[in-house]
C-alpha cells in the first residue's frame, strides 16, 4: 500500500468515525486503535512475524497521520500547532524504533505517550459532556 493510500484510508477512517459517534469519542477512540496496533506490532515482532508487525506499526501511524491531518492549523491554534508537531514526532518515532533491536522498548514509550494524550482527551470530553448536562440551555446557544 502506498503512503498516499494510507494517507487517505487514514483521512477516511476519522472521518467515518467522526460521523458515527461524537467528535472527542471518536479522537479517543482513534487513539485507543492506535495504542492497540502498536501492541499488536510488539506481539508480532516478539513471535517473529515481521511482516505482520510492520503492517500493525503502519496501521498505527496512518491512525496518527488522519490525527494530525484534521486539526485546524490555520486557525492559528497554538494547541493544534502542538498537537500536530507531537504527533508527527510519535509517528517518526515509530519509524525509527521498527525493526531496532529496542523496537519493544519504544514502541512502549509511544504506547505510554499515547495513552496520555488519551486519557487527555478522555477529560476534555467528560468536561464537555459535563457542561453541556449543567447549562443545557447554554449549550444549544454554542451549536
Amino acid at each position: 500500500m502506498t503512503q498516499n493510500s494510507m494517507a487517505y484510508r487514514a483521512n477516511q477512517a476519522y472521518r467515518s468515525a467522526a460521523v458515527a459517534v461524537p467528535p472527542l469519542r471518536a479522537v479517543v477512540m482513534l487513539h485507543n486503535g492506535a495504542i492497540t496496533f502498536l501492541q499488536r506490532a510488539i506481539e508480532a515482532q516478539d513471535a517473529r512475524r515481521f511482516e505482520e508487525g510492520h503492517g500493525h506499526m503502519m496501521r498505527a501511524t496512518a491512525i496518527l497521520r488522519g490525527l494530525s491531518h484534521n486539526l485546524d492549523i490555520a486557525g492559528g491554534s497554538a494547541m493544534a500547532e502542538r498537537l500536530y508537531r507531537t504527533y508527527n514526532n510519535l509517528i517518526m518515532a515509530c519509524l525509527r524504533s521498527y525493526g531496532r533491536p529496542q523496537a519493544k522498548e519504544g514502541f512502549r514509550r509511544i504506547i505510554a505517550s499515547l495513552t496520555k494524550l488519551r486519557e487527555s482527551w478522555e477529560f476534555v470530553e467528560a468536561t464537555v459532556a459535563k457542561n453541556t448536562k449543567a447549562d443545557p440551555g447554554d449549550s444549544a446557544a454554542r451549536r
